[in-house]
């Protein structure tokens, strides 16, 4: 299984003049916990995720050495520090340097990186161009819908399958929010992963998945979202 068949497709994404609390929204909103930052071109220059947003100086959050610490660090890095502190834009926080995979890397691959890299998940990319996200979720969401203990690549019919219900759904605004659906299609049965609003919705998502030719089976494991207590 490779990462085409695994992956979430419709990914939220900022621009690098996004402000950093914008981000921020953006990221409680669709419950998500980073995000990948694009050019005006369209191509991935960067990800933002919780870590690069917790030394803030609007919330008090930033670094304070003394000045005898400081001398502990070149003028390079306290500047760099400051920018990421204080700066309002994506492109003053976010991480530059992306780990990438392509959507023919396999699975057993991107969990070595993972793991390796200590990461949450790695943008999947054709050219610079950003065509989807695989997280821990995802990996752990194809281990779920796997019937199998035998080694497994997607068929050329999963993906048109795959690819029919992504299309479908964009169409539809009681489908998944966006990055909060994962679609894993294995031998022609539908695994469908992501949070609902409604039980109609849900039955609406299922019946898609059942017209959609070649579809043998649809296994709903749709939830509604968590609900966090007020801290």
């Amino acid at each position: 299984m490779d990462a085409g068949a695994i992956m979430t497709q419709a990914v939220v994404t900022v621009g690098l003049d996004t402000t950093v609390s914008g981000v921020a929204k953006i990221m409680l909103e669709h419950r998500i916990s980073a995000v990948p930052v694009l050019d005006q071109a369209g191509a991935l220059v960067g990800i933002i995720s919780e870590g690069d947003l917790l030394r803030r100086a609007e919330v008090g959050t930033e670094h304070r050495r003394s000045r005898w610490m400081e001398l502990g660090f070149s003028s390079r890095h306290l500047a760099a520090d400051y920018v990421k502190e204080h700066g309002r834009k994506a492109s003053d926080v976010m991480t530059r340097t992306v780990i990438t995979v392509r959507p023919e890397t396999e699975i057993a691959e991107i969990a070595n990186i993972l793991a390796s890299r200590h990461i949450k998940r790695v943008p999947v990319v054709v050219n610079s161009r950003l065509v989807g996200i695989v997280s821990r979720t995802n990996i752990v969401q194809a281990l779920a819908s796997s019937e199998k203990t035998s080694e497994y690549a997607a068929a050329p019919q999963d993906r048109d399958i795959q690819e029919a219900l992504h299309q479908a759904m964009r169409k539809h605004q009681w489908a998944f929010l966006p990055s909060q659906a994962n679609i894993v299609v294995r031998d022609g049965v539908v695994y469908l992963w992501g949070y609902i609003e409604s039980e109609e919705a849900r039955r609406a998502i299922t019946v898609m998945a059942e017209n959609t030719k070649g579809v043998r089976r649809v296994e709903d494991h749709m939830d509604y979202p968590p609900i966090y207590p007020a801290l």
